[in-house]
Formats: structure tokens, sequence, C-alpha cells
């Protein structure tokens, strides 16, 4: 008797290709939505919940370390479970993690949820870029990958505007809220257009010992990040505690992932030249390309005194040339060495983040928005390239752990650069703080004249009045040599990149795609 062979997934097709795909491809819009919806929130959630400005920052960093850990898991997890149910229960989750964002009544709380919901969140991107390329034929696949990619694009345009304009006519717990509709109608699509799809699942065995310590020792490092400043580093006993967690965590996690012969996550990668450029590169130009994604929404509220939504529409042009650019440069970017377009790209934020450094506080609404125009034109050219860069030397077997180890490393990235930005925000102001104050004495008559000036007679009045323009003084000189690093941190890059070698094109057996 001839043994009959079991369904392969990717015959599988659903009974309505597009109603699949507008199911799959909301679930990404609202996850990559939710990595910059709260941005332009900030300082609205911050005096809300009564913490700080840099406590803040909590929300987006909890979120995003959470998210990076997750990810190594979605192998083993789509290989034991299946991807519907995986994406179902991820989609679920995540719905309903944004509820609980929603009704938080502090900030622990919704530091809690946020990370929860950034747990959930790391599966969802990798499993609803398979499922998508599974249910159309391989002539179509790339016309799928490029519509996901839009979907990767126009969200985080979407984000600070929608963002803002519900934290100024509703309230901020309505950003997270408005998941849940999504999130339901999202799953009950999938799970009725793809809940016959076969699966074949498997016991495949857990790196325990990866995954642990890799969750002790990013988690001890985050926190050192973020409680650092507000601890006063290493003269708190919690710091220097918490630091060596992390480094033992760490070097263990380094250890036995490079040894172990089926790590959670393969470290071996690097072996490879154009893995290894590739890879920092796309880690070091995401963490500053996030910084500016933060900065920037909470400098204008801030030291300009700009809403929510005109914070989210001045920085939304960032977004406009990326949209119409992506579908040209997939189809003629491999007709070009892809370190030249990697290159431009670095040079225009690069470019860009120097033209911030010499704002003042007299910048005005078109002089903010076109930079953030031109600095599209160096988004639209950055991932495409670089995740085809550090792809082309792997081996066809190793492309989705390349692509996967290469997100997780991105996203952390992000995390920390959020810590790291804000960090460097606060201590340069309070620093820039302490030297104009140095010039402000009795003694000095412009400051007696005005003082008189500003109070109308009133000493109290004038003083408080004088330290709120130092203040503000303060944080942009602050603001401008944050971008001053951040633009030669993008200019630095384009030295690593060329470390790499061509050719640059996909092995055979590659499959499409490599995560955006």
């Amino acid at each position: 008797m001839n043994a009959v062979a079991a369904p392969r997934p990717d015959a599988f097709r659903p009974a309505s290709v597009g109603l699949t795909t507008v199911g799959l491809s909301l679930a990404t819009f609202m996850q990559v939505l939710d990595t910059t919806i709260a941005n332009v929130s900030l300082p609205t959630i911050a005096g809300n919940l009564g913490v700080s400005a840099d406590q803040s920052t909590w929300v987006i960093t909890s979120f995003a370390v959470c998210m990076a850990i997750s990810l190594p898991l979605t192998g083993w997890l789509t290989r034991r479970f299946g991807e519907v149910p995986l994406f179902v229960a991820s989609t679920l989750l995540f719905t309903l993690a944004s509820f609980l964002c929603g009704i938080a009544q502090s900030m622990p709380m919704l530091i809690a949820f946020r990370a929860l919901q950034g747990a959930v969140a790391g599966p969802m991107y990798p499993v609803t870029q398979s499922l998508l390329i599974s249910i159309y034929p391989p002539e179509k696949r790339g016309q799928a990958l490029a519509l996901l990619a839009m979907v990767t694009v126009v969200a985080p345009i979407a984000g600070p505007i929608l963002g803002g304009w519900i934290t100024d006519n509703y309230s901020w717990p309505w950003i997270f809220f408005i998941n849940v509709p999504i999130g339901l109608f999202a799953c009950l699509v999938v799970r009725s257009q793809l809940g016959a799809r076969p699966q074949r699942l498997e016991r495949p065995k857990m790196d325990y010992v990866g995954l642990i310590t890799l969750i002790i020792g990013v988690g001890a490092l985050q926190i050192v990040l973020d409680k650092g400043n507000d601890e006063d580093w290493f003269e708190s006993t919690f710091i220097i505690a918490t630091s060596i967690v992390s480094v033992i965590a760490l070097a263990v996690f380094l250890i036995w992932e490079l040894t172990d012969k089926e790590p959670i996550v393969n470290l071996r990668l690097f072996r490879h030249r154009n893995f290894a450029a590739g890879t920092t590169v796309l880690v070091f130009a995401y963490a500053a390309f996030f910084a500016i994604s933060l900065l920037v929404p909470q400098w204008l509220q801030r030291q300009l005194g700009y809403t929510s939504t005109w914070a989210g529409l001045a920085t939304a042009p960032i977004g406009l040339l990326p949209v119409l650019l992506s579908p040209f440069i997939g189809r003629y970017a491999p007709k070009f060495d892809l370190r030249v377009l990697a290159s431009l790209a670095f040079l225009t934020m690069g470019a860009t983040s120097l033209m911030r450094a010499g704002f003042n506080l007299d910048v005005d609404f078109n002089h903010v928005a076109m930079i953030q125009l031109i600095q599209g034109i160096g988004v639209a050219l950055f991932f495409m390239p670089v995740m085809q860069i550090l792809l082309s030397d792997l081996q066809p077997n190793e492309i989705a752990d390349g692509s996967g180890l290469a997100t997780f490393l991105r996203t952390l990235g992000g995390s920390f650069s959020a810590s790291l930005t804000t960090f460097l925000w606060e201590r340069r102001a309070d620093v820039h703080h302490a030297h104009l104050t140095e010039h402000v004495t009795v003694y000095d008559p412009a400051a007696q004249q005005a003082l008189a000036t500003l109070g109308n007679g009133d000493p109290q009045r004038a003083a408080g009045l004088l330290d709120q323009m130092i203040t503000l003084q303060s944080y942009q000189l602050s603001f401008n040599e944050v971008f001053h690093l951040l633009g030669w941190t993008f200019f630095s890059l384009v030295l690593v990149l060329w470390l790499a070698k061509p050719p640059f094109g996909a092995k055979t057996g590659a499959p499409p795609g490599g995560g955006h």
C-alpha cells in the first residue's frame, strides 16, 4: 500500500486570500503602531500618573526589551504549537494587554502591562510574514512582502499623529483601547480563514539556560540604564548589585550560546563577515534612529509648547518619502552596490541630525517638518539594503536564524537607546543649568536689570521666571549636543558598512524577505 503524503502547509489556500491578507496586515499594523504611538503621549502620561519625564520612558523601554527577549522564542513556539495557533494566541494576548494598559491607574501598573504587551508581541511579525508568504503562490510572494513592508513603514508614521490626536481630543488610555477591536477582528479573520491549515508539530528541545540567562542579563541591564540616573549610578548599592548580576548572566549566556548544539540565539553567525558588519550597522543605526523618534516629539512639547497633535504632525513627514520610494527601492536596488545606497541613507540621516543640532527655541513648524521630510530619504534607503547585506553571506539554512538574530539585536538596540538618550538629555541639561546659573549673580548689573524687568518689582516672581528661561535654554543646549552625537554616529557607520564585501545577492534556497 502506498503511503499518503501529509498535506503541506504551503499548499493550503484560504477561502479568501484578500480577507486573510487584511487580517494579517491589521495585526502587524497594530503591533508596529504600538512601538511609536506612545512617544508623543509621554509628557501627558507622566503628568497624569505623577512621575518625572525620564521615568515615563519606561513605557517605551519595557515594551521594547520584552519584545526583544521573546523574539528568539518564535522558532521554538512555531514548531511546538503551529503558526496559526501561535498567531491567534499572540494577537489575543496582545489585545488583552492593550486593554490592561488602558485601565492602568499607576506607572508601575502601566509598565507591567506594557512589558506583557511586548512579551507577546515578539512572535507576531515573524509569524505574520511566514503565513503571508505561505498563502500566495511563489510568483506573487514579492508583492505580499512589499505590502507587509508598506504596513511596517506606514504604522510608525501614523503612530505619532494618531497618538497625539487621541491624547489631545480624548485621553491617553485610548491609544491602547483602539487595539481591542482591531486585534479581535484580526483574530477572528485569521482563525476562520486559516483554522484548517495543516500544521507540522514537533517537540523541540528548549534551551532553558540560554533563555533564563538572556532574561536575567538583559532585564538587569535595562533596569541599570533606566534607574541609574535616579539612583546616582554607581553610588547606589542597588545599581552595583544589578550591574554585577547583568554582567554574570550575560557572560554565562554568551559562553553557553557559543557552545550549545541548539542555542536559542545562534551567535556563531557572527563568523560571517557581511553578517557581522551588517548587523553592527543595523543595531547602531536603528538605535540612533529610535533616539530621534523619541526625542523630537518630547522636545517639541516640553521646550516649544506643542500639543501632542501638533508634535505628531511635525514629526510625521519622515514617513512620506519611504512610502513613495519603497516600491522603487525594492525593484531597482539590486542593480546598485547596496553599500552605496545604505551610505546615502546614513549620510542623509547624519546631515539632518546636525541640522537639528543647530535648532534654537525660535525654530518654526515648517523648518522642523522639512528636516523630518528630508530624513525620510535616509529611512527609505536604510532597512532593505542593510538587511540584504547582512543576510548575503549566510548559508540557506542560516537565513531564518540570521534574520531573527538581527531583528532581536535591533529591537534591543532601540530599547537601550531610549534609556540612554533620555539620560544624556537630562544629565547634560543639568550641567548646562549649573553653568548658566553661575553667571546670574546679584553683583552683575545685567542680571539685576533682567530680574527687575521680569518681575515688575516682585523679586520672587522674577527669580522663578528667570529659572524657567535658564531651564529651557539648558534643555535646548543638551538637545543640540545629543544631535551632534547622533549625527557623527551615522557618519561613522558608513566606515563600518564598507567592511562588507559583495556579492550581496540572496543565496539559492533562501526564503523571500528577511524581516523589516
